[in-house]
Parts: structure tokens; sequence; C-alpha cells
């Protein structure tokens, strides 16, 4: 979909604008329970916006028309891609309708407010989507959170990122909700290191790329039942789906107490509140993977954190 000069003009857009996010490498002794594995982790959470989708909301914003820009952009979301679109927004001086479930975690509204987005609070995310559907037939520009060429870029660069701080990674383990993260870092790996494997954790409630690469098409769930909401999309999409298809090695499933231990590790050693798709790619390589990373250079995911104390209390209590 992209080459590597494409994916560095993109970087070269970037810089200045995001941060170029950290690197660890977490220490056996520190960590319980990790692979007999060299493990880093990048730590997105301290992105612009606390995510990684900052990268690609920019991307998209900075590619509108004068004719868009003036109309606005609106989104439909109550996680991670709603306050990314609030930053990128308010960066490039763009209004942003920011359309969210009223169960959306309370610290989610107030940061995309204060970032300048007009939010507004509907019964379900069937509603919300409607009022997007409705905003963007009034003439805004609809930012799909991850079926969308500057998403899909976003995590190229992300990824490029990451493998040039930490060139001698041979796996990733990416997690996966709607499938723009894995979509775009699974294509800078295998353009960087056509060698380098792939690995896609997704939450056993919610593994639309897992069960849509198994039967060849994308499929829609039924139903989505997970506690990391970053990681609840229902449906997997054709343009991510066919990325995926070509590039990810694998698929795992963890559950919603793998990632709560997750969450754990992450506030014991390293002080962080992190929310459960955060914690997603440390569950899977102490959990299903970590007999097969034995030997391997492994690179995994803190991919973001904008929870609520009283939320990530209640998720751990």
């Amino acid at each position: 979909m992209f080459d590597l000069d494409e994916i560095a003009v993109a970087a070269d857009k970037l810089r200045g604008v995001v941060i170029e996010t950290p690197v660890l490498s977490l220490a056996s002794d520190r960590w319980q329970g990790l692979p007999d594995a060299d493990v880093t982790v990048k730590l997105e959470l301290f992105q612009q916006a606390g995510s990684f989708k900052a990268r690609g909301a920019y991307l998209g914003i900075a590619g509108l028309s004068a004719a868009q820009r003036k109309a606005g952009v609106v989104v439909a979301s109550g996680g991670n891609h709603a306050l990314a679109v609030s930053w990128a927004a308010k960066a490039a001086g763009v209004s942003a309708h920011i359309c969210m479930p009223r169960a959306t975690d309370p610290a989610r509204v107030a940061l995309s407010e204060a970032m300048g987005a007009e939010v507004s609070l509907h019964d379900d995310m069937a509603a919300a989507f409607a009022e997007m559907e409705r905003i963007a037939g009034e003439g805004a520009t609809l930012m799909h959170p991850f079926e969308a060429p500057h998403m899909v870029l976003g995590a190229a660069v992300c990824g490029a990122e990451f493998l040039a701080q930490a060139p001698d990674l041979d796996t990733l383990v990416v997690p996966v909700g709607g499938g723009g993260l894995i979509a775009g870092m699974a294509l800078a790996l295998k353009l960087i290191r056509p060698t380098g494997q792939v690995i896609g954790v997704e939450p056993v409630g919610a593994d639309s790329t897992s069960q849509s690469l198994a039967q060849g098409k994308p499929i829609i769930l039924e139903r989505v039942a997970t506690i990391a909401d970053s990681l609840g999309a229902p449906k997997s999409l054709p343009m991510t789906f066919s990325l995926a298809q070509a590039h990810v090695d694998r698929m795992v499933q963890i559950t919603d107490d793998e990632m709560r231990d997750g969450m754990r590790d992450y506030a014991d050693v390293l002080r962080i509140m992190a929310e459960p798709a955060c914690a997603a790619s440390l569950a899977a390589i102490k959990g299903v993977l970590r007999d097969d990373l034995k030997g391997r250079r492994v690179g995994i995911i803190a991919c973001g954190s904008n929870i609520g104390m009283d939320r990530y209390r209640s998720l751990l209590a």
C-alpha cells in the first residue's frame, strides 16, 4: 500500500508535531513471567493525545482540502481515536465534532472538550454513529478510526520508528482492535525486515480479525464482550483486513483477566496506569506466546492509556 519512501515522507510531516515515543528494554529481574527472550516495549501511551492514533489523525487532517478544513471533521468514538482527532484538529485549526456513547469514560469526554472539540453524547454507539453520519451528510469530513490510508500510514511511521530505535527486533507483538495499527506496523516490518514475524493480539471476546483471517474474508461479530474498549471493534473491514492477510503471521487471543494482570505489571514496575488495550501485548508474551518466543528479539506496544482513575480502579477491583 505504501513504500518506504512514502513512509519517510509521512515521518517528515510528523517531525516536531508528534513525539518520538521512548522504547525500554524489559529486564527479566524486574518483570515476572517474561519469555526467555529480549523484549523491548515502545511506550506509545506517551504520544500526543495519549495513544498511537495521533500520527494517523494528524496526517488525515493535514490532507484535507481548504473546503474540508472549513467544514470541519466528525467522528463517532468513545476511545483513543476521539482524543487523537480532537488533538489533531486543534493543532490544525480545524473544528471537530465527537459523537460519544453516554457510557464513555468521563475522563475521555473531558479531555476531548479540553482540546477544543464539540462533544455530543448518545444512548449507545449505534446512536453515536447515526449522529456522525448525519453531521457528515451536512458536509463535515468523517475520520474513520482505522479503515483509512492515513491511519495505516501513521501506524507504519510508528513501526519504522520502532525498528530504527531497536534495529535488532525480529518479532512484533501488536494489539488489534479494528486493525489499523497492525496493518501499518506489519507493513513497515515486512518492508524493512522481510523475514520478521508479526503477531496480532485480540481479546477472546472481540476477535474479529482472527475470525476474518480464518474465514478468508472480513466478518462482523454478533457480540463484543471485553473490558478493552479500545480493542472492541465489532467487525473487520476490507483495506485493513487485506493488509493483515498479506503481512500478519499469526493471531492469538487473551482474556480480560490476563489484561488486568498486565495492567498491574505496568503499575508495579513502571508506575504506569495502563488501560486494558495498553497491556494486551505484555499479557500475550507472558501467556499464550511465552514458550514460542524463546530466543527471539521481541517488540511489544504499549499502545495508549486514556483511562480515568475511577474506571481503572473498578477494572482492577
